[in-house]
């Protein structure tokens, strides 16, 4: 079953049978948008074409909406995309931290880091502080800002690298894990100092940062100060070695020694 479509409009594609009821050119549109991979074209432009005519829009500006229609969930499902595969433990946004809580922590300091130059710039971030005052948060919020500006940002804790590239290393695939984690912009690294690190798995750590040293950023949330880094790692010029790559044209924000989290608990329990 074909129909006979208006003198002005020609194609070459046939027709497909429809059911009653159905329009045929809604039937090719929706078979064109599937052909060329335009999902969004394929479920509003019934929407927008009727918004169109009510409001009079050209030919060339009812197109210019269906095209930004179509960017736009596109650069939507990028971002959802990106972040996904930064493999976050746990949704975290700048948006939801509360920066009155913890005077320490600056907001304007912090929503410069949520544009992509400095991690384009391959330049380090180290967030410095006590449990409870936001570090991880922050890493992860800053860390999904630049996955939704269009970057690839990976999140690991500290321990799980580690044991990641000694598995590696034991299975003769460290380069190719390497070489995944060099293919990253942004690596978000929680957890660092929490642990202590044998010599081998310092200096697997170490190539790490040096295969990333002002070429691709990487910003660390401790529990630390730099001066008892040397508690984590058992080689000291390692360790200075470490500190040296991580505050060379970096940002260093100290999120204090307070724990808020604590602060708000006790405050809960006290009515």
């Amino acid at each position: 079953m074909t129909a006979t479509l208006p003198a002005s409009v020609t194609t070459t594609h046939t027709i497909p049978a429809t059911a009653p009821g159905v329009d045929s050119l809604d039937a090719l549109i929706d078979q064109a948008c599937r052909t060329l991979r335009l999902p969004t074209i394929g479920s509003r432009f019934e929407e927008l074409a009727a918004a169109a005519m009510r409001e009079q829009v050209s030919y060339k500006g009812f197109l210019l909406t269906l095209l930004d229609a179509e960017c736009e969930h596109r650069d939507e499902r990028r971002k959802t995309r990106l972040v996904r595969e930064a493999h976050f433990p746990r949704a975290k946004r700048l948006d939801d931290f509360d920066f009155t809580a913890n005077p320490n922590v600056v907001p304007e300091v912090i929503h410069t880091l949520t544009t992509p130059s400095w991690v384009t710039a391959g330049q380090p971030l180290c967030l410095i502080g006590q449990s409870g005052t936001g570090k991880s948060h922050l890493l992860i919020g800053i860390g999904t800002a630049i996955a939704e500006a269009g970057l690839k940002v990976r999140y690991t804790t500290t321990a799980n690298l580690v044991n990641e590239l000694v598995e590696a290393a034991d299975e003769r695939q460290l380069t190719r894990v390497l070489n995944r984690y060099s293919k990253v912009d942004l690596l978000c690294l929680d957890e660092f100092g929490y642990l202590d690190l044998d010599k081998a798995g310092a200096k697997l750590l170490f190539q790490v940062f040096t295969d990333r040293e002002e070429r691709s950023a990487i910003a660390v949330a401790s529990n630390a100060p730099f001066s008892e880094w040397d508690q984590t790692f058992a080689d000291k010029r390692l360790c200075s070695a470490i500190v040296d790559r991580l505050t060379f044209n970096g940002t260093i924000i100290e999120t204090g020694t307070e724990s808020f989290r604590l602060r708000a608990t006790q405050q809960r329990l006290l009515g």
